[in-house]
């Protein structure tokens, strides 16, 4: 008879992200291969994990086309040597697409249905565009259930400065300013690099090299620069690249158990999960997403947000994180907040962030024995939010 079971994040690594393009240092290497070494390098650093224990493998991805298509967890599972005997599939939830396998393998789990599981996601930008090979119903428009604007996330931003005045092109700049600040001083003091998995890369004359650190950042960056800046979605507008995240090529895994399997196999968790919710909101100012998903989140643990000591927030656009901070009552500078930098500096391939803002929370947690509780959030295309909460399991009741 299967019993509940708590839901352990057991541990996470990822791939440097990538610039997406030809110029970018993964242009000549598949995605799936990039999903491949995620998974190769998880599986090595938690040894004490039998490969044949895994329960089922998901991974995401937003354009499930090429290498991207072809049941990414059941054919990157064969790929990275895993046993036969392991199944996979994947999963689709656009942006979110990681944190959904983690919701939903983690759900799997509690149920009593799994009791290790791997979790997570690969987007190879370059390779495959944002929309690429969509083809939106026609009725979309024509019916008005959603604004032409909806489908062009940069649009949905600007529209999120219409909303709200308070959030200005100013703050917006400064938070996209201190995001690549806070990411640079991160690498120098070691933050990132553990979680990293190394990846063999050949460039456009067949020279081979490694990929070790992500590609994107610009740690020079000023007010100045950011304020010179082009505003593509709309004529002076106030999105600019320098407060969205790149396009981005990269791929995330992580390790999930029950607390029997954690016992058995005498692993160390970095983090429980507490409560996960999505949400949906209007798709044509998609951005807002995480304030329902948090909210919701919240009242399923019994928790408000004054509970949480740590955030990590994907910053698809500036704008889009200040709205919740604004909801929240949270100040743009709080420490709390992306305190290594986020998906501006370090980039987003789309389907694969969550399981990174997941891997920043754990190193986090481990450095933090003050703080109890942490929120994973994003937004998502076509209006939806999620959130994820989780508790520290190195928490010693001391708050500073």
């Amino acid at each position: 008879m299967a019993e509940l079971s708590d839901v352990y994040f057991v541990d996470g690594m990822r791939t440097p992200f990538g610039r997406a393009g030809e110029k970018g240092m993964y242009w000549n290497t598949r995605s799936d291969d990039l999903a491949v070494k995620a998974t190769i390098g998880l599986m090595e650093r938690n040894a004490a994990v039998p490969a044949d224990r895994v329960d089922d493998v998901a991974i995401a991805a937003t354009s499930q086309t090429g290498e991207q298509g072809l049941t990414l967890g059941r054919s990157v599972a064969i790929l990275a040597g895993l046993p036969q005997t392991v199944p996979g599939f994947a999963i689709d939830r656009m942006c979110a697409g990681a944190m959904t396998s983690v919701a939903m393998m983690g759900a799997s789990i509690g149920a009593g249905m799994y009791d290790v599981a791997l979790a997570g996601g690969v987007e190879h930008m370059g390779h495959y565009p944002i929309g690429g090979n969509a083809d939106p119903n026609p009725r979309f428009v024509s019916e008005r259930m959603v604004d032409p604007g909806a489908l062009n996330m940069g649009v949905t931003a600007e529209r999120i400065f219409d909303r709200f005045p308070q959030l200005t092109k100013e703050r917006s700049d400064r938070f996209g300013m201190r995001s690549q600040q806070k990411a640079q001083a991160a690498y120098e003091a070691g933050k990132f690099q553990p979680d990293l998995v190394t990846v063999a890369i050949k460039d456009a004359e067949g020279s081979w090299g490694l990929a070790t650190e992500d590609e994107g950042r610009r740690p020079q960056t000023t007010m100045e620069d950011l304020a010179a800046l082009k505003t593509p979605f709309r004529p002076h507008g106030r999105v600019t690249a320098g407060t969205s995240s790149p396009l981005t090529d990269g791929a995330t895994m992580s390790l999930l158990a029950g607390g029997g399997a954690v016992k058995e196999l005498g692993l160390t968790p970095k983090m429980r999960m507490v409560s996960f919710a999505f949400a949906g909101v209007q798709p044509e100012i998609m951005g807002i997403g995480p304030i329902p998903s948090t909210e919701k989140a919240l009242r399923k643990a019994g928790l408000t947000i004054d509970d949480i000591g740590l955030f990590e927030l994907n910053e698809a656009f500036a704008v889009q994180v200040l709205s919740l901070l604004d909801h929240f009552g949270i100040d743009d500078d709080d420490p709390r907040v992306n305190q290594w930098g986020g998906a501006i500096a370090l980039g987003h391939p789309l389907a694969a962030s969550g399981v990174r803002l997941m891997i920043q929370l754990a190193a986090q947690f481990a450095e933090r024995p003050d703080v109890r509780y942490g929120l994973t959030a994003m937004c998502v295309g076509l209006g939806q939010g999620g959130s994820v909460i989780w508790e520290n399991p190195h928490y010693n009741g001391k708050k500073r």
